[in-house]
């Protein structure tokens, strides 16, 4: 049962590496596939990466905000995994 859930954990993270490098292509259509990969992604991934959001300061680095709670639930995730 352990190794079921670190398991899912394991494959989480790579849904929420997945989501993160998506973001830095843009969809041409809101139909498209690249477009409906990029929903459901964030059906999966906002859940746990929302309150990270609103707990975390988005850093300023050359005008442009960056979002590093990917990063953090990734370590959140890793040192979740290595506890069970």
């Amino acid at each position: 049962m352990i190794a079921l859930i670190q398991r899912l954990i394991y494959i989480y993270i790579w849904i929420l590496i997945i989501s993160a490098l998506l973001s830095w292509f843009p969809a041409t259509s809101s139909s498209g596939g690249l477009a409906t990969t990029k929903r459901v992604l964030a059906q999966i991934t906002e859940p746990l990466l929302r309150p990270l959001r609103q707990i975390m300061p988005r850093p300023n680095l050359g005008g442009v905000g960056v979002d590093f709670s990917v990063l953090a639930a990734v370590i959140l995730l890793t040192v979740i995994s290595r506890i069970i």
